[in-house]
């Protein structure tokens, strides 16, 4: 797929960056939500805090929400494969023969 340049700014600093032509909406709502969520946590007001410090608590907490809706979505798999084992037994029986 072809690439697009585009540049996002992440805590008051730009990146450059090469990526799929109609992602760059993806970009640009992801660069948005972090932004959002540095001043939120920002308005803490950690004394000893750099940005580095906020950025990093901004990655543990896309990479925390990340994990579980990994969980949740293994955890629905095992239940949707025990609901379709479920439904082939009823199928089974009532389909069968001697019914």
């Amino acid at each position: 797929m072809a690439q697009q340049a585009i540049t996002l700014k992440i805590a008051g600093k730009s990146y450059p960056l090469n990526i799929e032509s109609g992602k760059e909406e993806v970009y640009r709502l992801a660069e948005r939500e972090v932004n959002a969520y540095l001043a939120q946590i920002k308005q803490n007001n950690f004394r000893s805090w750099t940005d580095q410090d906020y950025v990093a608590m901004a990655a543990l907490k896309f990479a925390i929400a990340n994990v579980a809706l990994r969980q949740s979505r293994e955890v629905g798999g095992e239940d949707l494969r025990k609901l379709e084992a479920l439904a082939d037994e009823i199928d089974t029986y009532l389909n069968a023969p001697d019914r």
